[in-house]
Order: C-alpha cells, then structure tokens, then sequence
C-alpha cells in the first residue's frame, strides 16, 4: 500500500461504480433478458440487468423492505401523545400523513438521486429525542419548533455533504468500528423484532422470555401466539433460504401473517377477547382515513415557517445555545445513523466498493440530508435510512428501482392506512429476527486477541443492541478506541478528524442524555 496516499483516498475512491457489484461468492448468472420500449429506459437508468438484478427481483425486495419498516407510519404518531394530540398544533392524524410524506420523500430521493435499493423514514430515535426532550422538556418549545430543529440539522447534513467534510469523516472511523458495524446493527433490528413480536418483555425493569406456559393464567393466548409466530417464521425464513427459494424474506412474512390470522381466527372461535379486539381494529382502522390529510394540512405542513421562530419567553442568550446544540444533535444522529446502515445494509448485499466503503456513499448521504429538509417542511422528524433496508437488500434488492417500489408502497399506505395494518407485527419481527442472523458474520473480521480492537468492538454491538442506538454505538466505539490508542503509545494512529468526532459524541452524550 502506498504510504503517500490520503487517509480518505484510502477509504472512499473518487469514483464510485454506477452499479452495485453482486454479492461476494454468488455464482455467475445468466444474461438478463434485454428490455425495449419504456421498461429498457428505466432498466437502463437504474442500471437492473448490469447488475445482475431483475425486475421481479427489485419488485420482491421493494415490498419486503416497506412490509419491514411499515411500522414506522404507526409508531411515530404514537409518539407524539395518541390521537389526543398532547402537543400544540398536531395530531395524530397529521403525524401519520407527515411521516407518510417523510419516508416517500426520502426513499424517492434514495431512488433517483443514490440509485440504492435502500428507503427512509422518520427516524424512531431522533423522534425520542424530539417529543421527549424538546416537547416533553421544561423549555416549552412547540412541534413547530421542533420542525425548525429538523430543518436545520438537515441543512448542516446537506452542507457537510456538499463540501466533502463527511468523505472526511468517513475515513476517520476506525477500523475496529467499522468492520463490526453490521454486527451491532444485526444485534439492533433483531432486539426490535424480538420486542415487537413479545418474544422478549421489559418487567420490573428486567428483560425476560415470552412465556409459553399454558398452565399460567397470565399468559394470554394472543401474547404467546405473537411470539410464536415471530420465531416460527424466522426458521421458516431460514429454511426457504436453505432451500434457494427466490423472495424467501417476503415468502416467510406473507406465510407468518397468514398464520397469524388463522390462529386469531381460532382464537375468536374460542371467544378470546384478545383476538377479537385484532377484528375490532381493522374494522374500526376504515373509518374515514382521509380526514388525516384535512389535519395535515392545517396542524403540520409549513408549520416550520408559520410557528417555528416562536419560541415565546426564551432569552436569546439561552435561545442560541438551544438552536446550535439541538441542531448539531439531530444532525450527528441523523448522519451516523445512516453512516451505520449503509455500512450494515450494503455489506450483505455485495454494495461495497474495493475500500470496503458502500457505493455512491455520497449521494446516499445527500438523499438522506434532502429528505430530512423536506420531511421537516411537511412536519416530519429526522428522515433516516432504515436497517431494515437490509431485508429488502437480503431478498435480492440491488438498485433503486427497489427504494422506488418502496416508495410507491408508502403512497399506496398513505392514502389507505388500514393496509399498513394488515401486516401484523410478528410477521414483520420474523424478518427482523433473520436479517439479525445475515448480519453477525462480520464478527469473524475482528482480531478477538487485540484488546485495543477488542474493547471498541465489542462497545459497539453492546451500547448499540443494549443502548437501542446505532449511533450511541458509533460514537462510545470510536470515544473507546481513541482512549484505548492514546494510552497505549499509538496517539500518532489518530487523526485531527477522529479527534473532532470523538469530541462531537462526547457533547453529543452529554447535551442530549
């Protein structure tokens, strides 16, 4: 290796392939069919024959990853109070179309202008931080204002983006970190499909095991049916995998959730209260859906410039600390975040380049950035790429015509909600669970014998999986390995930019915790 060369040469070539290259070891296939017409255009553009794809393949994975990461549109209005609407000028209703038009942005613009089957939505940390610390703080801020947090830090993202600031960036994470990111990330979504699906439950402060005791009148039989499901569809997941079945990932859900309907027919037969509140649900989900778009538009879209420089009684002293440190905040989690899941998601789908960096890493950030700034004009949070793009990466996604699908699907669960309904969560946990399983093979990449390597990793999956933050994992790797490499004689291996960032997540913890 040439001693002479640049830090983020190494790291991110200046040129990137137009196309993604295909998996690692994954046999020769045999040359796409040629299309003509319209359908050559757009295989052209998103270039789905040179890279091995298909159309079916893109469609397949483009479902998978939306049936994956639908319940952002469910739980990020829940945040925000219920459908009573705790905080001023939103509500429910409005959240859901708000984050609806969120994702679409994002994954569009992951579509045309990154060209990478990966999609985006309101981020549920950056949601944390918003209705718990600015909305549910003592400073009496608005979602309004809140809307004008997101803007900014969005707008920082654009402009480290735009300047190559966060090529720079990029390089200066450490290897021991970023090599064992996908394993952290793995360790993430698979904590999220265990929780969701209940086959692990927060009581008294203790994580514990479903229980499966049909002996204990505790245990209800839609609870124990839920996680059931989840770990059954992820073996089944598993088997069709085994078995080379094409679209195993969207297979094993559809056959989870039509398991999960039968059960909870049975359920009804039995007179179960539980399963039939499910029936109860969906009905009472049909009621009027539109009446969400006439609350979006009087309580959410351009808020951000109608009531988001109202800050009332806050001194301009206290004031300007508040808008940079809230505005830096949002856009250091927003921006490792997605550094986390490009690097999680495209190692499993052969998007690497030689570096070992994802390709066109540039454009995905400014995709990710834009989306931001738009979700935040439509009353959005932070707009992120989600980990949960590697389902739809694992069942053979390649190009954005996957992130299209994807987007084409949030339009579709925008105007009919109840369909985002149907879904039920163990099906998509049992995902979840899989995609987990796809993501642990990295560990191997670490040198286990070196604590200097050993420490930081191991930081990283911990704070990531136990912390429920993928940059929380990031930044205690990176503040780890800087500590470890600064007392054991190896200051030189830091760079001026490791430095920088280790000391923004330090600020990062103490402003935002």
């Amino acid at each position: 290796m040439d001693e002479n060369m640049q830090p983020d040469m190494l790291q991110e070539p200046a040129e990137t392939p137009d196309v993604a290259p295909m998996s690692e070891g994954e046999p020769p296939q045999t040359p796409p069919k040629q299309h003509k017409g319209f359908l050559g255009s757009v295989d052209k553009f998103f270039g789905i024959s040179r890279s091995g794809s298909t159309f079916k393949a893109e469609i397949v994975a483009g479902i998978t990853t939306f049936m994956a990461m639908v319940y952002a549109l469910l739980i990020v209005p829940d945040m925000y109070g219920g459908a009573g609407g705790d905080f001023p000028y939103v509500s429910y209703g409005a959240v859901y179309i708000a984050t609806a038009l969120g994702a679409i942005a994002g994954t569009m613009l992951m579509a045309f202008v990154a060209k990478m089957p990966l999609a985006q939505a309101s981020g549920l940390g950056a949601t944390a931080y918003v209705t718990g610390t600015l909305l549910g703080g003592s400073m009496g801020l608005s979602y309004a204002n809140a809307m004008l947090f997101v803007l900014l830090g969005g707008a920082i993202f654009v402009l480290l983006t735009a300047t190559g600031l966060r090529k720079k960036i990029l390089a200066a994470i450490p290897n021991e970190v970023k090599v064992i990111v996908p394993v952290g990330i793995g360790m993430f979504i698979a904590f999220i499909g265990f929780n969701n699906a209940g086959v692990v439950n927060l009581h008294e402060g203790s994580i514990v095991f479903a229980s499966f005791n049909v002996l204990n009148d505790a245990v209800t039989y839609k609870g124990a049916m839920g996680a059931l499901i989840a770990l059954l569809g992820a073996i089944a997941i598993a088997v069709l995998t085994k078995r080379k079945v094409k679209g195993a990932i969207l297979w094993g859900m559809l056959g989870s959730a039509a398991l999960y309907y039968a059960l909870i027919g049975l359920g009804c037969a039995w007179n179960d209260e539980g399963c039939k509140a499910v029936f109860t649900d969906i009905a009472g989900g049909f009621e009027d859906p539109f009446k969400a778009f006439g609350a979006w538009g009087r309580e959410s879209v351009g808020q951000v410039f109608v009531h988001g420089f109202d800050f009332g009684g806050i001194g301009a002293g206290q004031l300007v600390v508040v808008i940079i440190t809230t505005s830096l905040s949002l856009c250091m989690l927003n921006m490792f975040d997605t550094l986390g899941t490009l690097y999680g998601a495209c190692s499993k789908g052969g998007l690497l380049d030689g570096n070992g960096n994802p390709v066109r890493a540039n454009q995905c950030m400014l995709a990710d950035a834009l989306g931001t700034c738009a979700g935040a004009v439509f009353g959005a949070t932070t707009v992120t790429t989600y980990v949960e793009s590697s389902s739809g990466v694992a069942a053979g996604g390649r190009t954005g015509f996957t992130a299209f699908i994807t987007g084409v699907c949030f339009v579709v669960a925008m105007f009919l909600s109840p369909i985002a309904k149907l879904v039920p969560t163990a099906a998509t946990s049992a995902a979840l669970i899989w995609v987990g399983v796809l993501m642990m093979s990295s560990v191997k990449d670490i040198d286990w014998s070196d604590p200097a390597a050993a420490l930081p990793a191991f930081l990283t999956i911990a704070v990531m999986a136990f912390g429920y933050s993928i940059s929380y994992g990031i930044g205690v790797g990176i503040i780890s390995c800087v500590l470890v490499k600064l007392f054991t004689g190896k200051v030189k291996e830091i760079s001026i930019v490791t430095w920088v960032i280790a000391a923004l997540f330090l600020a990062m913890f103490l402003l935002t915790n």
